[in-house]
C-alpha cells in the first residue's frame, strides 16, 4: 500500500489533501498506530527556526554609468566577497562591519528585507571596458537585479548540546556556558525538524521545493559536514529573498562570539507509504544528541552523556552528579509557526510537492584541517 508524489498533487489541486504538522502527526502516530496515521494523512510538514551562521546571499547591483568593476564592496561598512564577477557579490551572514563588530551581514540582508536602504561602497583599479574606480550610492532590495539567499549549511539533523566544565564563564556560538556545568544550551526543533522526520533522506533530496525565510526555495544538495551516518545530516538551500518575510529571517549577535542569522526553514514530508508515516511519528524523546564539554579547547571534546530533547526541553538535566539549567538557542514556537504556514499553503492548494531529482548522500567523509608549513612563502 503506497501513494506518489504526483498523487498527492492532485489532491493538493483538488482540495482534498490530509496535511498535519510534524508534532501533530507524533501524536496521531501514537495515539493510532502508522498504519491509521499513513490512511489519514498525506503530507506531514516540518520546521526548524534557529541560528544559521553558513548563511549568506547572492546580489547583482547592476552597472554604473560609466561601468565599474567592482574589485571591492561593502554594504552598511559590511565587506561582502566581490571576485565573482563585475558588479556580483557574496554578502556573509557573519562577516562584521569595520567598525562595528556586534552589525554584519546577517543585518544588511535583514535591513534589504525590510525595505531600507543600504550605503554601497565599491572601489576597483578601472581597466578599458570598466574605467570606473569609485562608487558610492544608496540602494534597496527592489534596486538589486539579484538578491537569492543561499546557505551552504542548512536544517541540521540535530546538534550537539554544550556546557562548560571550566572555572570561567564561556561566550560561545552556543551562547553563554556558566562554570562548572552550570547551564547547558541546545539547539534544533527536535519532532518538527525536518530531517529528524526523514532520516533517511527518501523525500528530502536535491530539488525539493521548501519554504526558506517564509518563501519559497529548493534544496540544491547536501549541506557542508553533511554526515548522515553519525546522524549529522544537513542541506544546502537557496531561495529569492524578495519572496521572504523578517518573521522568519532575523539577524542576531551573539556577545562574544559574533554576528549570525535566524533563519526558518519548512520542509514537507509526503507520505509515500507506512513507513513514512512511522518516520514522522518520532517525537522528542526519540531524539538523543550529545553533551560535549566545550571547557576543554579541542575540536575533540569530550562527551559527557547523551541526551533526548525530551529531556533537554524539560528545563533541566542531570550533569557530573547535579542539576544544570537547559536553553534553546532555536524558538520552537516559530518553528512550529514556519511549520504551519507551509501546511496552510499546501491544503490552500498554494504550494505543491516535487520529488527529488537525486538522493542527497548516504555517506560523507569529514576531515579537520591539517595544519602543514608551506613549503615557501606564498
Amino acid at each position: 500500500m503506497s501513494r506518489t508524489v504526483s498523487e498527492i498533487n492532485e489532491k493538493i489541486e483538488h482540495g482534498t489533501v490530509r496535511v498535519l504538522r510534524a508534532d501533530q502527526m507524533t501524536a496521531l502516530v501514537r495515539e493510532a498506530g502508522p498504519r491509521e496515521a499513513y490512511r489519514q494523512v498525506d503530507v506531514v510538514t516540518t520546521g526548524t527556526f534557529g541560528a544559521m551562521c553558513s548563511s549568506g546571499v547572492f546580489l547583482n547591483v547592476g552597472h554604473s554609468e560609466p561601468p565599474q568593476k567592482m574589485t571591492r564592496m561593502a554594504f552598511n561598512g559590511v565587506e561582502a566577497h566581490a571576485g565573482v564577477a563585475a558588479v556580483d557579490a557574496y554578502l556573509g551572514a557573519t562577516q562584521a562591519a569595520a567598525e562595528n563588530p556586534r552589525y554584519g551581514g546577517a543585518h544588511v540582508i535583514e535591513d534589504l528585507l525590510a525595505g531600507r536602504e543600504v550605503v554601497l561602497r565599491a572601489v576597483s583599479a578601472g581597466t578599458d571596458c570598466y574605467p570606473r574606480k569609485r562608487i558610492l550610492t544608496r540602494l534597496t532590495l527592489e534596486d538589486l537585479n539579484f538578491a537569492v539567499l543561499c546557505n551552504p549549511r542548512n536544517g541540521y539533523q540535530r546538534y550537539n548540546a554544550a556546557t562548560n566544565s571550566g572555572e570561567r564563564t564561556l561566550r560561545t556560538y552556543m551562547g553563554r556556558l556558566l562554570p562548572e556545568c552550570a547551564n547547558v544550551t541546545y539547539s534544533g526543533a527536535g519532532e518538527l525538524s525536518p530531517l529528524c522526520n526523514d532520516p533517511s533522506c527518501r523525500a528530502i533530496g536535491v530539488g525539493t521545493r521548501i519554504l526558506l525565510g517564509g518563501g519559497e526555495g529548493f534544496v540544491t544538495g547536501p549541506g557542508s559536514q553533511h554526515n548522515p551516518a553519525a546522524g549529522f545530516a544537513t542541506l544546502m538551500v537557496q531561495g529569492d529573498l524578495r519572496g521572504m518575510s523578517t518573521e522568519f529571517l532575523r539577524a542576531a549577535y551573539f556577545q562574544g562570539y559574533g554576528v549570525t542569522l535566524y533563519v526558518g526553514l519548512a520542509i514537507p514530508i509526503p507520505i509515500l507509504d507506512e513507513a513514512m508515516a512511522a518516520a514522522t511519528g518520532v517525537a522528542d524523546r526519540d531524539i538523543s544528541t550529545g553533551l560535549l564539554d566545550y571547557g576543554v579547547p579541542s575540536r575533540d571534546r569530550p562527551l559527557l552523556r547523551t541526551v533526548t530533547y525530551e529531556e533537554l526541553r524539560s528545563g533541566t538535566i542531570e550533569v557530573n552528579g547535579r542539576r544544570a539549567r537547559t536553553s534553546s538557542l532555536s524558538s520552537q514556537p516559530r518553528a512550529r509557526r514556519v511549520a504551519e504556514r507551509l501546511r496552510r499553503r499546501i491544503e490552500a492548494g498554494a504550494f505543491t510537492l516535487t520529488a527529488s531529482v537525486a538522493p542527497l548522500p548516504a555517506r560523507a567523509s569529514l576531515n579537520p584541517l591539517v595544519v602543514r608549513p608551506p613549503r615557501r612563502e606564498p
